[in-house]
């Protein structure tokens, strides 16, 4: 009886011990920190950690359709897949998984391998719009500028010709403006679906800071990444510019008044020196006397 009990426990041991290597031997992590990157439709998907002895591969889909494979992304190394062109139909919602498999030529008795999900991506609701470019052109009535926006590019192409971001969301894009007086705290908004904006109300002569985003109501990202800050230039004044004729000739006046009473005073101070220089002289020569011409 202990016989057949030690084989019992000697065959439950070597079983234990075999599903445990070969549990060692198909070991691989699962992906982890997963995370979108899309800029103006420009999306990857990134990840961790970077593999040891596996390989990982990238499956998508159209919720609800069969799953794919990027050629790009299978049984690579690499911890980011870049989806662009996968994900072309911009308004569906796309389900994305990152398998861990083995090594290429390596044979696992794995039926099916570990993976990890990431979130659900819908590239029109989800992208973000990446800050425009613009010029700030000053306008002759000095109260005045306007602002020339850049509708930023996308990496699709339709037609041969590259899509813009006004391409893709047409009549609900518009531009945010911040802007305010340099040095100034105050700060003051515009929204607008135009890319020539005018800017009016301004203090003239006077330097502002601007800055633009695209703005999209209809999406739950309504605001797109800041445009770099600019300055227009502050209009260099004259002096007319900065006081009236009649402020300019009085201030004129007190000058020259003020220059008059100087010269004055520096011509009596003078003389009384030399009157006083004379008198002295006569004092300490009384047989010399001073000779007037």
């Amino acid at each position: 009886m202990e016989v057949k009990t030690f084989v019992q426990f000697a065959i439950l041991l070597s079983s234990v011990l075999f599903t445990f290597e070969a549990s060692c031997e198909d070991y691989f992590p699962k992906a982890k920190d997963i995370r979108w990157v899309s800029v103006n439709f420009k999306t990857f998907l990134t990840w961790s950690p970077k593999p040891i002895n596996y390989t990982y591969t990238v499956e998508y889909s159209v919720v609800g359709q069969d799953r794919q494979r990027n050629p790009y992304c299978i049984r690579t190394s690499a911890t980011e897949c870049d989806l662009t062109n996968e994900l072309r139909n911009l308004n569906k919602t796309y389900t994305v998984d990152i398998l861990s498999e083995p090594l290429p030529g390596v044979t696992s008795d794995l039926v099916e391998f570990p993976f990890s999900q990431a979130e659900r991506f819908c590239p029109y609701k989800d992208t973000e719009i990446g800050g425009p470019d613009f010029k700030i052109v000053q306008k002759e009535n000095k109260t005045k500028i306007m602002l020339q926006i850049q509708d930023p590019l996308t990496p699709l192409y339709k037609d041969g010709l590259q899509l813009t971001i006004r391409d893709i969301f047409k009549n609900k894009l518009e531009y945010k403006i911040i802007y305010s007086k340099a040095g100034s705290t105050g700060r003051k908004e515009k929204i607008s679906n135009l890319m020539d904006v005018e800017l009016t109300g301004l203090d003239e002569g006077e330097s502002y800071c601007l800055m633009v985003a695209a703005y999209i109501p209809s999406r739950s990202k309504r605001l797109g990444q800041w445009s770099k800050p600019q300055c227009s230039p502050r209009e260099r004044k004259t002096l007319f510019d900065e006081f009236t004729v009649g402020a300019i000739a009085g201030a004129s006046g007190l000058m020259l008044a003020i220059l008059i009473i100087f010269v004055t005073l520096t011509v009596v101070c003078y003389k009384r020196c030399c009157r006083k220089k004379d008198i002295i002289l006569e004092k300490n020569n009384p047989h010399l006397s001073p000779v007037y011409v």
